[in-house]
């Protein structure tokens, strides 16, 4: 009886640790529904209902299938009915009942997934995912099995996932990677199977892949894949290799002797098929149809002992076949044929010999009715091929000969107009070549020759362009396929300066373009020197400008409309984030709100002083301030006033004294002051009481009145964030007030202004506001810097 209870007893502990070794973690469980949630609900997971839901013990079908190990999803496999192969043109763009819908994001969607740390098989394949692979899947450490096959995925393949170093099998057939092969593959050192047709892969074949000793199967099949193949000898446990349907052309590479199955069909393979191909005792499948290969295929390929199908069709292979050639004994397919065999036919290569299948019209043998050319025919191409190989020879000795003139011209060319710009004066001066200089010479104060010499950028400007991308010139079709012909999908809004679009360029990189109408009939070169100015600014706290286009009329030549393509900013404006209303990625607290106000100080002050000369009226406003996913402020559509039909002339003779202040209330000081404003008193309580500060600021005649206006804000401010507004804010909203005082007073006043920015550094304040104080001490410097000099 001992013994039985005992035996139960042992059972039932057995049964609990089995139960607790599968039972999945809550914080798992939460995350298989997020992905549910992302992939849309498809029907082949209705079966996952709640948090209830025992995933670890859901019947594996050939749809969904999860395994469990110690709490955690050790495997994910989701096989869903959308896949790509069906669709043949494909933009970055969700399509509807192909793809998923346009608010899903691949990167929140690896996001959700690298929260399966655990994670050792994924596969999720013809799901209608799109976008950019993101580089944080490789927090997905633990992977040994990957298969993102027939999705929607574009760009490059992330650099990150040669750090997956346990990846066994990666698999991204039927996709729309549009990039060159890694270079990296051979920091997979344990990959056996390495699969990625039906791509958009181009660029040359990775001599790393070499170094992947492990390589049983390697498959980059149907893609755009140039240039020559190397030796494969090295991959020694290599028993399945597809390349056909690229652009390859080099002779055939040398195949390891283990060798099952080849295919390099559809490429551009040139020579004779190597001797060595008929020592290949394991190979079974080969097929180098469509191709250019020449000479007479070796006899001892027929003969191999496991050879069961071979295909050379669609070549130039030329010769007779032996009489006495032998096949093998399980050579089931041969396909010779249109090619220029001639002579007899083997009797082995009979087709009603052992239930054998073959191929051999085209051709020029001596078989009756097998749709075969006179041996006159074959013998005609051969001559008529020597004699074009022969005049390419002498074409190409001929174009060599004339670009080796040509590039001696040029030489000399060059010698000359060197010599000619360093000792011979200029017959034109470079303000002859700008169109209209006394009119585009008012705009924004640029100067001819400040435009034609872009030395005059500061090294403040060279430092803030370390680390991110050139600028470069697109045209308008890259536009067009970026935005879908600029449809209304890709509209984000229209400002004063044009509409603004969301693109997707063809390396996946997401990007903000804006359209910008010009009446001002500049000639291109003077355009292209204006861009070139606003091309080299570079600042943490700017939106990198990434590129432009012009397009130019067709019957004047001149300027219709220009395009500037910026860095897109993912995260909304700064206006978004002060108020409940409209708002999905939460509201800026008292800290974040400064920490934001600071960047945009930094920024405008490099406008105003790190490039000469500086660049103002920058339309400084809470909706061009955007926010990246880290919160780091971005000022947009800075700098255009220099490309627009805005003339910073102001304060004209004559002109009434009101209309010139109300004016000059459109500069970045004031601009900024209501930006100060709104993150203070939030934007609906700042657009009322903007008309009023308005009227103030213009009628004020004493200090008295800014003080009084001051004060009413304040108080405002004092019923939102307490301490922040009452000793912080508050102060240095005085300082905004007294650097309008410029209006009426000299730069002396400003001095006062930094003495009252220091109520905010005196030590009882020490390690609480220093931010606030750097701040004030900004909002000043600012200003200074700048010299305004109020006529």
């Amino acid at each position: 009886m001992e013994n039985c209870s005992l035996f139960l007893l042992l059972c039932l502990t057995w049964s609990l640790f089995i139960l607790s070794d599968s039972q999945l973690q809550t914080s798992q469980t939460q995350v298989l529904l997020q992905l549910k949630k992302h992939l849309e609900y498809p029907k082949q997971l209705e079966i996952w209902y709640d948090r209830k839901t025992e995933f670890c013990f859901l019947s594996p079908s050939a749809q969904v299938n999860i395994s469990c190990q110690y709490n955690s999803v050790t495997e994910l496999k989701i096989m869903g009915d959308k896949p790509a192969s069906e669709v043949s043109d494909f933009h970055g763009f969700a399509i509807p009942n192909q793809t998923l819908s346009e608010s899903f994001s691949m990167d929140s969607f690896v996001t959700t997934l690298s929260r399966l740390p655990s994670l050792k098989v994924l596969s999720l394949v013809s799901l209608g995912i799109w976008g950019p692979l993101p580089d944080k899947i490789h927090r997905l450490s633990s992977l040994e099995y990957l298969d993102l096959s027939s999705n929607f995925l574009f760009g490059s393949i992330p650099p990150k996932i040669s750090t997956l170093v346990k990846l066994q099998t990666f698999a991204l057939d039927d996709n729309f990677f549009n990039d060159s092969i890694p270079s990296w593959l051979d920091s997979l050192s344990n990959l056996t199977i390495l699969s990625m047709r039906n791509n958009r892969l181009k660029g040359p074949f990775p001599s790393s892949i070499k170094g992947i000793t492990t390589l049983t199967n390697l498959a980059l099949s149907s893609n755009e894949i140039t240039g020559k193949l190397p030796d494969l000898s090295s991959l020694r446990n290599l028993n399945v290799l597809d390349l056909s349907g690229n652009k390859l052309g080099s002779s055939l590479p040398t195949m390891p002797k283990g060798v099952v199955m080849a295919f390099l069909s559809n490429n551009s393979f040139f020579g004779e098929i190597p001797p060595k191909y008929g020592q290949l005792s394991q190979l079974q499948h080969i097929d180098v149809s469509f191709n250019m290969l020449s000479g007479t295929p070796p006899a001892e390929l027929f003969s191999l002992p496991n050879i069961s199908y071979l295909n050379v069709a669609s070549n130039t292979l030329s010769g007779s076949l032996s009489d006495n050639l032998s096949c093998g004994s399980n050579l089931k397919f041969v396909d010779i044929s249109n090619n220029r065999l001639m002579g007899s036919l083997p009797s082995c290569l009979h087709s009603e010999s052992r239930n054998r299948v073959v191929k051999l019209s085209g051709n020029c043998l001596s078989v009756d009715g097998r749709h075969q050319h006179p041996e006159s025919y074959c013998r005609d191409l051969e001559v008529n091929m020597y004699r074009a190989n022969a005049g390419a020879k002498g074409i190409g000795v001929l174009v060599s000969l004339i670009v080796g003139i040509a590039v001696v011209i040029v030489l000399l060319a060059i010698g000359f107009l060197i010599v000619c710009r360093r000792y011979c004066p200029r017959g034109i001066s470079e303000q002859h070549l700008l169109h209209k200089s006394v009119q585009d010479n008012s705009t924004a104060g640029f100067s001819s020759g400040i435009l034609t010499n872009a030395r005059y950028i500061s090294e403040a400007a060279k430092l803030g362009a370390q680390g991110l991308p050139a600028c470069r010139s697109f045209t308008l079709e890259e536009l067009k396929e970026a935005t879908n012909n600029f449809d209304d999908s890709a509209f984000l809004g229209e400002g004063s300066y044009g509409k603004l679009f969301k693109g997707r360029l063809e390396s996946g990189t997401q990007v903000a373009i804006r359209c910008l109408p010009t009446s001002k009939k500049y000639w291109i070169r003077n355009l292209k020197l204006r861009l070139d100015i606003l091309a080299k600014i570079r600042h943490p706290h700017l939106v990198c400008i990434l590129g432009h286009c012009i397009e130019v009329g067709q019957d004047d030549g001149s300027v219709n409309r220009v395009f500037l393509v910026y860095e897109y900013i993912p995260n909304g404006n700064f206006r978004s984030h002060l108020s409940e209303e409209n708002c999905s990625g939460g509201v800026l607290n008292w800290s974040e709100r400064l920490a934001v106000l600071i960047g945009i100080c930094k920024a405008v002050h490099f406008l105003h002083t790190g490039v000469m000369p500086g660049f103002f009226h920058n339309r400084l406003k809470t909706n061009n301030i955007l926010l990246n996913e880290h919160r780091m402020a971005k000022l947009g559509d800075y700098g255009l006033s220099i490309i627009s039909e805005e003339n910073g002339n102001y304060g004209a003779k004559g002109e009434d004294p009101t209309s010139w202040q109300m004016t000059r209330l459109e500069d970045d000081i004031y601009s900024f002051g209501l930006i100060l404003l709104e993150s203070m008193i939030g934007p609906s309580m700042a657009a009322k009481k903007e008309a009023t500060l308005r009227d103030e600021l213009v009628c004020a005649e004493t200090l008295s009145t800014l003080r009084t206006t001051t004060f009413h804000i304040s108080s405002i401010a004092q019923q939102r964030e307490g301490y922040a507004y009452n000793h912080v804010l508050q102060p240095m909203f005085y300082i905004f007030f007294q650097l309008r005082l410029l209006i009426y007073h000299k730069i002396s006043e400003i001095i006062y202004a930094v003495i009252l920015a220091g109520i905010v550094t005196q030590p009882g304040w020490a390690g609480k506001v220093h931010e606030p104080s750097c701040f004030s001490y900004l909002l000043a410097r600012i200003y200074i810097n700048h010299d305004f000099h109020y006529k």
